[in-house]
C-alpha cells in the first residue's frame, strides 16, 4: 500500500479547469517532486492533498484512509506536516521556544503553553535541532538567522509531531543555490531515516533533478508525465511544455545520471 495515493483528483473555478483527474502515489521514503509551468495546476494539487482545498471528484488516500476534503488540522493529526514558500516562525522566539511552541501544539497543549512553554519537553526539541543541524544556535532569536537556517528551523518544526508525510511548498524559495542543495539534501536524509514521504514543488531545476526519487509534471490542470528524473529529462513532451516558461530544462544544466 502507498503511503499517500492521490486518485483523479479534479478542481474548477468557475469556468477554470486547475486540475482535472490528476493521479499519482507516494511510497515511504520517498522524494516525489511536482513541478509545471505557471498555471499548470501544482499549487491547486498541492492543496488539494493538504486539505486547504476540497476536490470537486476524486479522492486522497494516506495509508488507505480516504482524507478527502479534511481541514488541515484534521490532516496534521493524522501524520502529515508542512513547511511553506515563506518559512513559518515566530521572529521574536529563539530557536529552541519556537520548536517548543510546535511540541506543544503537537501534545495539544497550545492554550496552555504561557507557564511551561520555556521548560517543555526541551530535550526533545533540541534533538530535533540536531537532526537539521542547528543545536548550536538553539538560544539565538530567529530574527538574527541566516534566511537558509531559519527554513532549517521550520523544518524542525515540522518534524515535531513525527509526520509519516511532509508537504513542502516550494522549499528553497529565496535561498542561494548552496543553501538550496544543503536543505533538500537534508530532507532526504531525513525522509530516508524516518521513512517519511516527501511531496515538495519546486521551481529550482538543480533541486528537483539532483534531490528528487521522482517527478510528475502538470501542464493546463492534467498530468504530463511521470517518473524518475532521468525519464522526465528525456521526454521530448516535457521539454516541449516548458519552452517560453523561464524555467530550465536543457540536459546542461541539470544534474548528470
Amino acid at each position: 500500500m502507498s503511503l499517500l495515493q492521490v486518485e483523479n483528483i479534479s478542481k474548477s473555478f468557475g469556468g477554470v479547469k486547475a486540475v482535472q483527474s490528476v493521479s499519482f502515489a507516494l511510497q515511504p521514503g520517498e522524494l516525489l517532486a511536482l513541478i509545471g509551468p505557471n498555471g499548470a495546476g501544482k499549487s491547486t494539487t498541492f492543496n488539494m492533498v493538504g486539505g486547504q482545498l476540497a476536490p470537486d471528484s476524486g479522492q486522497v488516500l494516506l495509508n488507505g484512509k480516504n482524507i478527502t476534503g479534511l481541514p488541515p488540522r484534521a490532516i496534521w493529526r493524522l501524520g502529515v506536516g508542512r513547511t511553506f514558500q515563506i518559512a513559518q516562525t515566530f521572529a521574536s522566539l529563539t530557536v529552541i521556544e519556537n520548536v517548543q511552541m510546535a511540541l506543544l501544539s503537537a501534545d495539544r497543549m497550545i492554550f496552555h503553553w504561557w507557564p511551561r512553554a520555556a521548560s517543555h519537553r526541551r530535550d526533545h526539541a533540541l534533538a530535533l535541532l540536531s537532526q537539521v543541524n542547528m543545536q548550536a544556535q538553539a538560544y539565538r532569536s530567529c530574527s538574527d538567522l541566516a534566511y537558509g537556517d531559519v527554513k532549517r528551523v521550520e523544518l524542525a518544526m515540522a518534524l515535531a509531531h513525527d509526520p509519516q508525510l511532509l508537504l513542502m511548498d516550494e522549499p528553497t524559495a529565496g535561498m542561494a543555490p548552496g543553501e538550496r542543495v544543503a536543505l533538500m539534501e537534508l530532507t532526504r536524509r531525513i525522509a530516508q531515516e524516518r521513512r517519511m514521504g516527501v511531496l515538495f514543488t519546486e521551481h529550482s531545476m538543480d533541486v528537483v533533478f539532483g534531490q528528487a526519487d521522482r517527478v510528475a509534471v502538470l501542464v493546463r490542470g492534467k498530468l504530463l508525465a511521470e517518473g524518475t528524473p532521468q525519464t522526465i529529462r528525456d521526454d521530448a513532451r516535457v521539454q516541449q511544455a516548458y519552452l517560453g516558461t523561464g524555467l530550465v530544462l536543457e540536459k546542461h544544466d541539470l544534474p548528470s545520471p
